[in-house]
């Protein structure tokens, strides 16, 4: 189980606040219930958020329940997951991707 510390679920309501206003990088899991890949992908985002606790905030955005923000960032497939520094997109990867590309993706911005 995630220490809720480590991963924390963002909506269309808190996007903003959470993500966009916050003070640290912030990886963003775009993800739906029903995508296999979303899955797969979930165990290593938890991962890394425990990895990065302090260094960078990770949170999961389902794209059924908050429709309007992956609209807003252009996502088309999912799993996506985008970075953002700063309020703004620093990098993304679309589709289920080893740790190692995610982990690499993350501490290019720190």
């Amino acid at each position: 189980m995630v220490d809720e510390s480590s991963l924390s679920h963002v909506n269309d309501k808190n996007f903003s606040v959470e993500v966009l206003n916050a003070n640290l990088p912030v990886l963003v899991d775009f993800w739906a219930t029903w995508c296999g890949p979303c899955r797969s992908i979930s165990p290593i985002v938890e991962e890394l958020a425990k990895e990065f606790t302090g260094r960078v905030k990770v949170t999961k955005l389902n794209v059924d329940e908050s429709p309007a923000t992956p609209s807003q960032y252009g996502v088309r497939g999912i799993p996506t997951l985008i970075l953002f520094k700063d309020g703004k997109i620093l990098d993304q990867i679309v589709g289920a991707v080893p740790k190692t590309r995610l982990k690499a993706m993350i501490e290019k911005a720190l």
